[in-house]
């Protein structure tokens, strides 16, 4: 077991290694769901692709990606929620990278939902 003040170094060496933000309310958050439903789905490539984007795109400052367990829709995973100030919530489903990026593309920074990978394109089939 590791004494306190071991811990505490730890806990020092780490904080520049994770970079943890509070959201204000003035940001859009991307949150993927990463239950074990989600997982097993294929959630970590969308997950890993979200953030690649959302760097790629310059986004940082305004666009957090992050994980959350089950969202509860297991027959749509992998599930990722977009959450904007002042907007309704759009979640996408049967998620995949190719499908992620598109997302970022198109909705995160242009500001269009892409409205054949939401949740009610796939109940109405």
């Amino acid at each position: 077991m590791k004494t306190l003040a071991e811990l505490a170094e730890i806990r020092e060496k780490m904080k520049g290694k994770v970079a943890m933000r509070q959201n204000d309310g003035n940001e859009t958050r991307i949150i993927v769901g990463m239950g074990t439903c989600g997982i097993a789905a294929g959630a970590r490539p969308v997950l890993s692709a979200l953030v690649e984007a959302v760097s790629k795109e310059k986004l940082e400052e305004s666009v957090t990606v992050t994980q959350t367990g089950c969202i509860g829709i297991c027959q749509y995973e992998p599930v990722v929620e977009v959450i904007e100030p002042g907007k309704d919530k759009v979640t996408y489903v049967k998620m995949t990278a190719e499908k992620a990026q598109r997302v970022v593309a198109e909705h995160i920074k242009g500001g269009k939902v892409v409205a054949e990978y939401t949740i009610g394109a796939s109940v109405a089939k």
